[in-house]
């Protein structure tokens, strides 16, 4: 079966619906989702936007607080474009429909988190993202030029390499032409076709074992987009979430949301200690790299599983109020926030780099754009300000429409694309392989590549996915399509991805934090 459609667009959270919206009324929108569309990173986003609002606020501020965050590796350019163009973003969801929480005043009630100097978090309770993702899921399932593929998996793009012939290119020549789909219902093969393709298919963070990521966060346009010769840079910047919920057995951890400390809660370690100030001046309001760094130090010395996080004090009616689903989830566990602190661990959680693209989401492959945690803007640099991602992505998506909307009708649809060829292939004999393989990458990569690495680490790490690799491409070119395989093929593509980076960053920066090379800057105690 065949597709055509002006544009294609892979991911369904705010960066792909919002662009979709954008460009629907110049042409046919085929919007693709491996799961339901409600199922993105978007959905589960707790703490909110971050965007200039009201005075002593100003964009100064707010360029100064990211820059130094994503610690002198920001592009100040892109900085400066992405914080002005925020509050006309945030004008445009309430337009759509999108509430925001507001004070007495009726003015946004702004919350405060980690690296940030005001507050300037536009928030919706502690469940911002699903606030947005369901007026975004409306307004598209409305719109008749929008038509909705759910359940249909990504598995490569099309480009100069499935033709059928020898093509003589640089990697600066290759064009895109769409994408081969997995029908996950029937595990029929689809080809899509199209003038534009767009990824946006969010992050990485199943590349660990322990993430706040859903199960649909597998690296999946990260890893096309390598296979077709484009531009990946930075993947050695993977943040950890200082504090997702302590409940082992739970997958995907819960995400206690950062606005908690910029209400006032309080990190604090097994023997009851606030800690934070022993590793920066900014105490529990730290930037997320110092922050996630001190808790794993923390647990080190303690030898515990967890740190904790110190409600007690807060007033309980306002916790309550403004945080409902973290405060229903403690009770549920047992934990009763006027009396309990809730144990917390750091999470794999954010991708500060990924698909490398211009300041209009324009990828180094022609009629290929990435928006959202898939791609690398020059935005986060090597740390990632907190609520800076939705803010990127809304303002990269409307970025890439006005552009793609121009660039469309340049491009034709390519004719003669082969169908997928899956002869001899067979099902595999053990699916029990996939979940093995699966299983130790995320182990490798959370022993040996996460919060505190070394070059031994990484060379270990390194050695043991190569095996993997070779066992999984094995299995891949002997066995029919299946989304899970394909899924663990994307993570071993982006651990060596994030590996291979990593031991090329000789320096300690950001969220690249390792014991072979001092930090540039001032040393820092861990």
């Amino acid at each position: 079966m065949m597709y055509r459609a002006d544009y294609l667009v892979l991911g369904t959270g705010l960066a792909g619906m919002g662009f979709a919206l954008k460009v629907a009324d110049t042409g046919k929108v085929l919007l693709v989702t491996k799961s339901t569309l409600e199922e993105t990173n978007t959905y589960y986003a707790q703490g909110g936007i971050a965007a200039v609002a009201v005075p002593p606020d100003n964009y100064e501020k707010h360029i100064k607080d990211t820059l130094i965050c994503g610690d002198g590796l920001c592009n100040e350019e892109v900085v400066r474009m992405v914080v002005g163009e925020a509050p006309e973003r945030i004008r445009e969801l309430m337009d759509w429909g999108v509430e925001f929480d507001r004070d007495e005043n009726r003015g946004p009630d702004l919350a405060r988190e980690g690296g940030h100097s005001e507050p300037r978090i536009w928030h919706f309770k502690d469940h911002t993202g699903e606030a947005i993702q369901q007026v975004l899921m409306r307004m598209v399932r409305e719109h008749p030029n929008i038509e909705i593929l759910e359940h249909h998996f990504a598995v490569d793009l099309i480009t100069q390499h499935h033709l059928g012939k020898p093509v003589k290119y640089s990697s600066q020549d290759i064009e895109c032409y769409g994408a081969y789909l997995l029908n996950t219902s029937n595990q029929r093969m689809l080809t899509a076709l199209s003038r534009i393709t767009v990824v946006a298919t969010g992050g990485i963070g199943h590349l660990y074992y322990t993430t706040t990521n859903p199960p649909v966060a597998t690296g999946d346009g990260i890893a096309m987009v390598y296979r077709a010769k484009g531009i990946i840079e930075n993947m050695e910047f993977v943040q950890f979430h200082p504090t997702s919920l302590y409940n082992p057995g739970e997958r995907p951890s819960f995400l206690i949301t950062e606005a908690l400390r910029g209400y006032g809660a309080v990190l604090k370690n097994a023997s009851g200690e606030a800690f934070m100030k022993k590793y920066d001046p900014r105490g529990s309001l730290a930037p997320r790299d110092i922050v996630a760094r001190a808790i794993d130090q923390e647990m080190k010395i303690s030898g515990e599983d967890f740190v904790f996080l110190d409600c007690r004090h807060l007033d309980q009616e306002g916790v309550k109020e403004h945080f409902p689903k973290i405060y229903r989830k403690c009770r549920s566990l047992g934990i009763h926030l006027e009396r309990d602190m809730i144990p917390v661990v750091p999470a794999a959680h954010y991708l500060c780099g990924g698909i490398q693209t211009d300041r209009d989401g324009r990828t180094s492959i022609h009629r290929l754009y990435a928006i959202g945690e898939c791609a690398s803007t020059g935005l986060h640099g090597a740390n990632r300000l907190a609520s800076n991602s939705l803010m990127e992505a809304a303002v990269f998506a409307h970025r890439a429409a006005l552009d793609a909307r121009r660039y469309a009708d340049q491009c034709s649809f390519q004719e003669n694309v082969p169908s997928w060829d899956d002869e001899g292939t067979t099902h595999p004999e053990e699916m029990v392989l996939i979940t093995q393989n699966l299983r130790e990458t995320q182990l490798i990569m959370s022993h040996y590549v996460g919060i505190v690495r070394s070059d031994l680490r990484l060379k270990r790490a390194l050695n043991r996915l190569e095996i993997i690799y070779r066992e999984t491409e094995d299995l891949y070119q002997k066995s029919i399509m299946s989304q899970r395989l394909c899924e663990l093929r994307n993570l071993i593509n982006v651990g060596y991805l994030v590996i291979r980076m990593a031991q090329g960053m000789k320096e300690s920066r950001g969220l690249h934090y390792t014991l072979d090379y001092p930090h540039p800057g001032e040393p820092r105690e861990f």
